[in-house]
């Protein structure tokens, strides 16, 4: 009979397990740079923030940092729909914008932020070994760049190469057209240099997904950048760049790339975890 009954406690406690629900909460305006900075700044102080959407009950859960497009002069952060109560954690970031600063303000914002994500996802429950950088357009750009040039994550005592995955939006290969616009140089001039992702092809990068929209309906030739982004990292050695081009889909195709995102997180959560028995 005690068997009995504990046999029935433990199959109540199970079922209501099983069918406990993942909840989430979320926390908004986390400077991510240090006091020591932000009391220096009014404009950082302001701008340079993120919020953070997460499972509570779930632990060891991955992480997606995005960064909102707008060309580097525009937008805000924002929780992308299609991303929420899918069992990940979202991080929307703010960064500060054209005019107000210049290049590579940008980008140093970008890896400030994801330093942060870095050194505190742990206390809400994550895994800082499953963080993923994400974003659409001029999102996509600071993903690419902090991902590919190591040099703006070092100073953090990060290196690149710990992000789990860089899965960037139509995001320019080239530099940026806001960044020549800054040494007025034309929007249809391409420039590689060391603001570009091109620059800093490398086999040892961290999985790459690179996402545009039908290359006739997208801006400038923005999916022929990133074409040529996977052909050069698949030359240097790289193992793992893919491109998916979204037929019928403008530069705003982030819709239908929400669901490729969730599916490279999952294949990469996989793998590290079959990797580590």
């Amino acid at each position: 009979m005690k068997n009995l009954l504990l046999s029935i406690v433990f199959l109540v406690y199970g079922c209501m397990a099983f069918g406990q629900k993942t909840t989430y909460e979320s926390k908004t305006d986390i400077n991510y740079y240090s006091d020591s900075i932000n009391s220096g700044d009014a404009y950082i102080k302001e701008r340079c923030v993120l919020d953070i959407y997460y499972p509570v009950n779930v632990k060891y859960f991955a992480t997606v940092v995005w960064f909102h497009g707008g060309g580097l002069k525009a937008g805000n952060k924002e929780f992308p729909a299609a991303l929420k109560e899918k069992g990940v954690c979202i991080v929307a970031v703010n960064y500060r914008l054209y005019p107000k600063v210049n290049a590579p303000k940008y980008i140093e914002d970008a890896a400030a932020s994801v330093a942060w994500v870095f050194k505190n996802i742990n206390s809400f429950g994550g895994d800082s070994n499953l963080i993923f950088v994400s974003g659409h357009s001029a999102g996509g750009y600071l993903t690419s760049m902090i991902g590919l040039d190591k040099r703006w994550l070092k100073p953090y005592g990060i290196d690149a190469n710990q992000i789990a995955g860089l899965i960037p939006f139509s995001g320019q290969a080239i530099t940026h057209f806001t960044v020549r616009e800054e040494r007025g140089i034309a929007g249809t001039q391409p420039i590689v240099d060391d603001l570009a992702p091109l620059f800093h092809v490398r086999p040892d990068a961290p999985p790459l997904l690179l996402i545009t929209g039908d290359r006739e309906l997208e801006l400038l030739g923005r999916y022929e950048e990133n074409a040529y982004l996977m052909r050069m990292m698949k030359v240097v050695g790289h193992k793992e760049t893919k491109l998916y081009e979204l037929d019928g889909y403008g530069h705003g195709m982030t819709e239908p790339a929400f669901p490729l995102l969730l599916n490279e997180v999952q294949r990469i959560v996989k793998m590290k975890k079959e990797d580590a028995k």
